[in-house]
Parts: structure tokens; sequence; C-alpha cells
């Protein structure tokens, strides 16, 4: 990830509707296996600057992992003496360690060459039945300005993600494409980009203006809502799997 998209995402992704909705998500799948808990061991893989690390709080203890050094210094003031630098490539911790491991938005990263790797890291310092929560961004004809920014490696179909988890040994619980209320707005913007690229420095996690902000989180709290209930979309702009062990 480009360097400039630590500093942007550390100043919105605590108010932004994208990384609000996707919160909301997560929770939709977690809460019926951990609501009411605090001693749930849980690992960030691949944390960012800690926003959702923080988020993971409200089920139990959070150790939040990343390799980059521009997140490091960022998530060590908001979660101190709970951060360690690290690559989901080689986990530097015991097996067994953890109940719940996430990982939003790395395994497609540049930076992680090969999946079964990761995924093997991961099931290794889970205990036995432990979850995996990962989100992925779909589609390679959805490839954009983002994607060169954030360093993206690929992008996947709800298929692929069933097949790679099952091939590191982990039973898919509920597999499901993601913002797709407004899919067609990304969707667009990304082919009209095609014809008018923006600017090489232009950051697509800027922070919308208020009132925009808050209405772009009602359709993601309706998906949210509607996962909540066992249900799924057939397309979106990203996947979203939860495993167990």
């Amino acid at each position: 990830m480009e360097k400039i998209e630590y500093t942007t995402m550390a100043a919105v992704e605590l108010r932004h509707w994208w990384y609000g909705g996707m919160r909301a998500i997560s929770a939709a799948l977690l809460d019926p296996l951990y609501h009411g808990r605090q001693d749930v061991r849980i690992l960030d893989a691949g944390c960012g600057t800690g926003g959702d690390a923080l988020f993971l709080q409200r089920y139990g203890h959070v150790v939040g992992l990343d390799y980059a050094p521009e997140a490091a210094a960022i998530i060590g003031d908001r979660l101190p003496g709970r951060f360690t630098r690290g690559s989901v490539l080689q986990l530097p911790f015991a097996d067994h360690s953890f109940d719940l491991v996430t990982s939003y938005d790395v395994l497609y990263h540049a930076g992680v060459p090969d999946e079964a790797s990761a995924l093997a890291e991961v099931r290794r310092v889970l205990t036995p039945a432990g979850h995996l929560l990962i989100r992925l961004p779909a589609y390679e004809w959805l490839r954009s300005h983002h994607d060169r920014q954030v360093h993206t490696r690929r992008r996947y179909t709800a298929r692929e993600v069933a097949t790679m988890l099952h091939k590191a040994a982990f039973q898919p619980v509920h597999l499901t494409y993601v913002l797709s209320l407004l899919f067609p707005l990304p969707a667009a913007s990304r082919l009209l980009e095609r014809l008018k690229p923006p600017p090489a420095q232009a950051s697509a996690m800027g922070l919308p203006p208020a009132p925009l902000n808050q209405a772009l989180r009602l359709p993601m709290a309706l998906e949210a809502a509607w996962l909540r209930r066992g249900g799924s979309f057939p397309f979106g702009l990203s996947i979203v799997a939860l495993a167990r062990a």
C-alpha cells in the first residue's frame, strides 16, 4: 500500500461509511458466535491502522499484526502493548493461540504471493474449531486506480474463495458478496475511470460530506441485517467469508 493511504485510512476509518458498513457486516456474522463474550482470543492479521481491531474488542482480547512500519506507527497508540509487527506468511505466535482470526483485505495484496501459505499459518494459530473471517475484493474487471494504490495482486470470485478455503482445510460457514445494494455506483465509477483516470495521488477513501456519508451507510446496514438473518448476495464489490477450522 502507498504510504499516503495509511495516513488517509487513519484519518477517516472511524467515521467513513465504507468502514462503518463493513464493521456492521462483520458484526452480523460474528455476533451469533461471540455476542456477550469477553474471553475470545482474537488476532487481526493485517490490521492496518487499527480501526477494525478496536471494533473487535467487543468480543475479547485483540492482538493486531501488520508488516508495514507506517501501520505500526499509528496502531501502537490505538492498541498499546497489543500490536506485533510481522507477516501473515509467518505468524509469530504459538500453535492454537487464538479462537478467532480476522483478515480484512489482506490476502489479495502483492506482499502475499501465496494465499495457501497464509491460510496454513492461520489454521496453525487457531484453536480446533476456531473461526476465520476474511474479506477480499471481487471481480478482476473491477480493478481500478485504488487497486494500484493499495498494491492489489488479484481480485476474486466467491467460487474461487470457497475453493481456496476448502484447499486450506477450512469449512465455509457463511460466504457471500457484500456491498451489493450500492454495486452499480462503484461499478460505473470504475468503468468511467478508464476513460478519465484520476490524478495519481488522489485517494479513493476520502471522507465524503456528512449527509452523504450518513446516507451511504443505510444500504450497508440493510445488507448487514439481511446477513444476520442468514441471507447472502449473488454479486458485490467485496467478498466476505466466515469459516471454521
